[in-house]
């Protein structure tokens, strides 16, 4: 069985949830990395495309799953306060 970490989501408040700990590291540092630090920021969709050639090959095979984690990643920083996100859509992230 592989390590968990716990991870927050900005959506449900006082809500935790397990997942895996090294893809999750993995695709925070790829995040943070990428992420500039001031708005406007990057869409999702620049975030996924940026950072699937920074993530391990053996965690993340052709940048499989790599959507959903950085999903995951990105609500879990907004909870703690490490990204924000822009008010109106699209999307767009940015580090603090």
């Amino acid at each position: 069985m592989s390590n968990k970490i716990t991870v927050q989501n900005v959506g449900q408040p006082g809500k935790t949830y397990q997942v895996d700990a090294a893809k999750y590291l993995s695709v925070k540092a790829a995040m943070l990395a990428i992420l500039p630090q001031e708005a406007p920021g990057l869409t999702v969709a620049e975030v996924i495309e940026a950072v699937k050639p920074r993530l391990p090959q053996d965690l993340f095979p052709g940048g499989q799953t790599a959507g959903w984690w950085v999903k995951s990643v990105q609500l879990d920083l907004e909870a703690t306060g490490v990204i924000r996100r822009a008010l109106k859509s699209p999307v767009r992230l940015w580090a603090v």
